[in-house]
């Protein structure tokens, strides 16, 4: 029986004609058919909700690559942060500034009235009550000049009157000085710490009424750093003695004083302290110098020939055991990343470096392993790509970086101690480079050992957490009583212990 009774039913009139028989069968050809609709729909809605939950599927998937590729690299649960969303705005209390700073000192300032007013109520002269309405708000009060007069008393015998007995000078760092100890810290750290040139701090004391000629100041930080070489040696000396070094360098511009007017800055640092050499050649001799005498075991750089030699020379000379090379992987990280807009093939190594890196936060008994893994299968992929791109390539210059280099940059993997790059050294260099773009270089070699001693101070500072004026102004203190010199690594350990 044809589907004609769904879309043209027989008239009512018309069933007169059928027989019995008739009857029955169109009603169970009609019953087949509707059970036949109602599968085809239970179908339809089937197919739907698995097209729904496909769909689902993929919306999650790509958020999940969305905030992989733009989300904050944390995985900590978010459900703190939700809970404290959830509060009011009513209830998040908004912190003082004593609250927010409580080492500074708090002033307090009563505001009064002059006059008193009557009373709104019964026009009754009102009195203090003792109530108070506070408030808070940060302030600073700018820097300010004055001369302190020392007056020396002098005695005299009240019985034989011949003799005259005066107090002892004041010990400074510069006797006989016109500026105090604490003006040479502050002039010393505006341009080392802060890199303020010394002609702009010049300007800015003569706006406070004060003029000051640029190269007394000058002088002032030659003076400082005389006074604390002692500390500039044992710096050195902390960072020989150490089985890593870290070493870089960087342009300097000697502008007078010297025939040769490119010079370098040299740094050398472990994970505590930080020394610095001017010198006047980007020569390997310069490392050579430094690690004959240390007990260096892994020098960390980047891929100059310099520091290859330097291993090789220092070897031929110590005893013991060798030198060996450990180079930088940010730097091979970069070659390919400079190398990703032109060439989608340099994704697959920034990408098994982002893992790499990742690794290296862990504490996984094993991560080494894997890291090793990691660095061979780029290795093979490196292998593999590098007959298909021009050597001259960014990503032909990143694959022949990476496989010529492969033992030098695998060699962190030895290790648990051994950094996997270079960028604690780039960073402290970073000062010694944009102070050279503030003040374009030295006038002298004299200017040029100051920089070396007290840049190599302001860096340990801050590799030790300290801050370097409060560090400088204790260290004269001590040297001034007699009490000896210390590190900042050493000035670090001493204040945690007294913390203790």
């Amino acid at each position: 029986m044809n589907q004609q009774y769904l879309f043209d039913p027989i008239p009512v009139d018309k069933f007169d004609l059928l027989t019995k028989e008739e009857v029955i069968a169109l009603y169970r050809d009609t019953e087949n058919l509707l059970k036949q609709v109602v599968k085809h729909n239970d179908e339809l809605q089937t197919k739907l909700f698995k097209e729904e939950q496909k769909r689902f599927t993929m919306g999650e998937q790509l958020i999940n690559i969305k905030n992989r590729l733009f989300g904050k690299s944390s995985e900590k649960s978010a459900s703190k942060k939700m809970t404290k969303d959830k509060k009011s705005p009513a209830s998040k209390r908004v912190l003082l500034p004593s609250d927010r700073y409580p080492n500074l000192d708090i002033i307090e300032k009563d505001v009064t009235l002059e006059q008193m007013p009557n009373c709104p109520c019964c026009e009754s002269p009102v009195v203090d009550s003792g109530l108070t309405e506070d408030s808070e708000y940060l302030t600073v009060i700018p820097k300010r000049y004055y001369v302190v007069r020392q007056r020396r008393h002098k005695y005299r015998c009240w019985r034989c009157q011949g003799a005259i007995v005066t107090a002892s000078m004041i010990p400074r760092v510069k006797a006989g000085s016109g500026f105090s100890d604490e003006m040479m810290i502050d002039v010393a750290m505006s341009k080392y710490l802060e890199l303020m040139p010394i002609e702009r701090y010049a300007s800015s004391a003569k706006r406070e009424g004060v003029d000051l000629a640029a190269n007394s100041l000058i002088e002032l930080t030659h003076h400082l750093a005389d006074f604390v070489s002692p500390v500039y040696e044992r710096i050195k000396n902390d960072v020989l003695n150490s089985e890593v070094i870290h070493a870089d360098e960087t342009l300097h511009r000697m502008l007078e004083g010297d025939e040769k007017s490119h010079w370098f800055f040299w740094g050398f640092s472990n994970e505590k302290s930080s020394y610095f050499e001017a010198r006047d050649t980007r020569s390997g001799d310069v490392a050579v110098d430094l690690l004959k005498d240390s007990k260096c075991r892994y020098l960390v750089s980047d891929v100059f020939s310099g520091y290859q030699r330097a291993v090789t020379e220092t070897n031929k000379i110590r005893e013991g055991p060798g030198i060996e090379n450990l180079y930088c992987n940010a730097h091979a990280r970069r070659k390919f990343k400079e190398a990703e807009n032109n060439f989608p093939e340099a994704g697959f190594f920034i990408r098994i470096y982002k893992r790499i890196y990742r690794l290296q936060k862990t504490e996984l008994p094993n991560n080494r392993a894997w890291q090793r893994l990691y660095l061979g299968a780029m290795k093979k992929k490196a292998l593999k790509l590098e007959m298909t791109v021009s050597s001259k390539s960014s990503l032909g210059n990143a694959f022949a970086y990476y496989l010529k280099n492969f033992a030098a940059l695998v060699r962190f993997t030895t290790a648990e101690n051994l950094p996997i790059d270079n960028n604690a050294q780039e960073r402290q260099l970073r000062s010694p480079v944009v102070g050279r773009k503030t003040w374009y270089g030295t006038h002298s070699k004299r200017g040029a050992r100051t920089a070396s001693i007290l840049f190599s101070i302001v860096e340990s500072c801050k590799l030790n957490g300290v801050d370097p004026r409060k560090y400088l102004k204790d260290l004269i203190y001590s040297a001034h009583q007699a009490q000896g010199v210390f590190t900042p690594r050493q000035y670090a350990e001493k204040t945690s212990r007294n913390d203790g």
